[in-house]
């Protein structure tokens, strides 16, 4: 049965908090990879950013419905979703876009639980970490790839 250690890529490519949004779209278009790790000022994992992020960056913006009563107005959806569209869109560096990562494994995962996990979490990448330590990650690429082996 082949494990993470068997698929991942050593070769990890991330990407700072700091780097712009510039940089970041520059480096996907040269790497071709759909997603990258996000590292903190100490190299520490803190999440992962992908090209779906700055697709969704320039969608249109959806103004919440509200509704008038009298002198209150009630808002039909979440205030916090809106601001949170908005601060989205005004992004200028991978901080402000970034998805923090709850979905990791470690060596000896089964492929098939990768796999899964991938699914459940709709993530582009798992970090495979081993005592704490990053030492690969999992794209969707691998998985697929595995299916010849």
């Amino acid at each position: 049965m082949l494990t993470a250690k068997d698929i991942m890529t050593r070769e990890i490519r991330s990407v700072s908090l700091g780097t712009s949004i510039e940089d970041l779209a520059r480096l996907f278009e040269e790497t071709r990879y759909n997603a990258l790790l996000v590292v903190d000022a100490d190299k520490k994992l803190v999440g992962t950013i992908s090209q779906n992020d700055l697709v969704e960056r320039d969608k249109p913006l959806h103004i919440p419905t509200v509704i008038s009563i009298f002198d209150w107005v009630l808002y039909v959806e979440s205030e916090k979703k809106f601001a949170k569209e908005v601060k989205r869109m005004a992004a200028r560096t991978v901080d402000e876009i970034y998805s923090s990562t709850d979905a990791t494994c470690v060596p000896d995962t089964p492929v098939d639980q990768v796999a899964a996990l991938m699914s459940e979490k709709k993530a582009y990448l798992i970090p495979v970490l081993d005592g704490g330590s990053l030492v690969g990650v999992i794209a969707r690429l691998d998985i697929i790839r595995s299916m010849n082996q």
